[in-house]
């Protein structure tokens, strides 16, 4: 291996190939110098970034197998705890009869248990930054099991509705690991197609409410879905104790970088000479044996006494203040609680009742249309790493954030129009193709703003990566929760027309509409806010940099 590096390190025989590279972060956050240079490992022909460390326990050099394993078991947990939530949609009519409760205080079992499943991040992600990843992701499925255990024995209202928000408190921390694991083992060409994997898994889990409907054909009421539930967390859980190694890494700035930098730009004489005498009698380091698979199993040890767990909590409200981040939380929120609780909450009502007269077994049909939307989107899953890639090539090998959002354009106006013919469809007693065709139209361009307005607001600011997701799940939950809260009532005394066409329409066409103000003036807004108090106020804090 050549190149412009100052420091060998020796490998024991037989160690696999570790990565290298000289990327490096320009001025202005999510600017980024790709430029590959003798001795790198390249993705789409640029520079490897973030920079790996001569380390193969570095989870950015470990083999793609344990890194998909690791996917598999985060996207699979975003799966069954999004399907958990959504499920009882399709019970709210048998709540009601049941508990002698309204149809709104039924639906709260859905909308509190989406509150709990966004702000128990607030604890659950400074944890994972403080003890680990791995034994904050065990514990939590432990609590996520037992919230569905209760689910399924509880006799009363209030147990339900006490036990429904234990286990999406449990399971809220999926809403997060999973970004935060991607930046741990993937690198920046990887990252769009990655997060599209996860958030596949996370919106093919608003088919809950199909599987939910079919299992009252079991005999067994609505508690045979949390039985279901519970046996398959119990599963994920014993997966994921073998194969999510600890991924917390105390990465290093590359000195290589910073001294051959100042060489180019300042010319010293000094600095050439110190570089030439360390090539000369190079530092030479050992590299340290891969940890064995006992090793990696182990879930306690992990203590990060640098991190501020309260201090977390708190600067992570500062991230609502950061466009990027707010956009994320507004799309998020507004596609929850406009969108999937919508079709959750009014298709069962609608389609049961005259003139469709469906069976409450099929009332969660509509899960198919969701899912047909995300299928049909799964094409499109690498599309911004790729032409992120391809504009980056044209640009010099200069990375700028803004760089796959172009993608987004063809959907842009889609959602909005899907909301028009849902709302339509429920006003005017059409026919139930028109509530599917909705559907589908919204959660197909759905996927493309979930992925990648999350993977455009990681490349823009890359400090403190777990502040910005504690602020992006409590927003995000907090606005899809006020959406959905008074949902039906909203509805009932304005018109579906109204409320969901209209009303809700409008509001989803403007988060969408901001696509074309990030793309323009993105990297302005970054520019200046790497120069505002807040940025100071992150960059003083800093324990954890996706970037080095």
């Amino acid at each position: 291996m050549t190149g412009p590096i100052d420091q060998e390190a020796v490998a024991p025989p037989g160690t696999r190939h570790l990565v290298h590279s000289h990327a490096k972060e320009l001025d202005i956050p999510g600017t980024l110098d790709l430029t590959p240079k003798e001795g790198d490992d390249t993705g789409y022909g640029q520079a490897l970034y973030p920079v790996p460390a001569e380390d193969p326990n570095d989870p950015l050099q470990w083999p793609n197998t344990r890194k998909t394993l690791i996917l598999v078991v985060c996207s699979l947990y975003s799966f069954l705890s999004n399907s958990a939530l959504l499920g009882p949609s399709v019970y709210i009519g048998i709540y009601a009869e049941e508990f002698g409760v309204s149809f709104t205080e039924a639906s709260n079992l859905i909308s509190y248990a989406n509150l709990a499943f966004g702000f128990g991040s607030l604890l659950l992600v400074p944890s994972y930054h403080k003890f680990g990843r791995r034994p904050v992701m065990l514990g939590s499925l432990v609590l996520y099991c037992a919230g569905l255990l209760a689910c399924a024995v509880v006799k009363g209202y209030e147990g339900l509705m006490v036990a429904r928000v234990v286990h999406c408190f449990g399971a809220s921390v999926c809403e997060a690991l999973p970004v935060q694991l991607v930046n741990d083992i993937f690198f920046l060409h990887e990252r769009g197609k990655r997060l599209g994997y996860y958030t596949l898994c996370l919106c093919f889990g608003a088919t809950g409410p199909l599987y939910a409907g079919y299992m009252l054909a079991g005999g067994y009421s609505w508690r045979l879905f949390f039985w279901v539930e519970f046996a398959f967390g119990v599963g994920l859980l014993i997966m994921a104790f073998f194969v999510v190694e600890e991924t917390l890494y105390k990465r290093k700035s590359p000195a290589p970088s910073i001294r051959e930098s100042s060489e180019s730009q300042n010319g010293d004489e000094k600095a050439s000479e110190a570089v030439v005498e360390t090539q000369q009698s190079p530092n030479i380091t050992a590299i340290p044996p891969r940890k064995t698979f006992l090793q990696t199993l182990k879930f306690w040890g992990t203590y990060d006494k640098e991190s501020e767990f309260f201090m977390m909590i708190a600067r992570s409200f500062t991230y609502f203040l950061v466009p990027h981040v707010f956009w994320v939380i507004a799309t998020y929120g507004i596609y929850i609680g406009l969108g999937a609780l919508t079709f959750n909450y009014i298709f069962p009502i609608k389609i049961t009742a005259p003139p469709y007269n469906w069976s409450q077994l099929d009332s969660g049909l509509i899960a198919v249309a969701s899912f047909l939307g995300y299928l049909f989107a799964i094409p499109f899953t690498s599309s911004s790493d790729r032409l992120a890639a391809r504009l980056t090539k044209k640009n010099n090998n200069i990375r700028e954030a803004e760089m796959r959002l172009g993608v987004m354009l063809p959907v842009m106006l889609l959602a909005p129009a899907g909301l028009v013919v849902f709302g339509f469809a429920a006003q005017r007693d059409l026919h139930w193709v028109a509530y599917f065709a909705g559907v589908i139209m919204c959660n197909f361009s759905a996927y493309f703003y979930f992925t990648f307005t999350l993977a455009y607001a990681i490349d823009s600011y890359t400090a403190n990566i777990s502040e910005m997701l504690i602020a992006m799940n409590l927003g995000k939950q907090a606005i899809s929760f006020g959406m959905g809260l008074d949902l039906l009532d909203w509805v009932m005394e304005h018109g579906y027309a109204v409320m969901i066409a209209g009303v809700f329409g409008a509001i989803l066409l403007a988060n969408n509409l901001a696509l074309g103000v990030f793309m323009i003036w993105g990297k302005r807004i970054r520019k200046f806010m790497a120069t505002t108090w807040l940025a100071r106020v992150h960059q003083a804090s800093v324990k954890e940099v996706a970037t080095h």
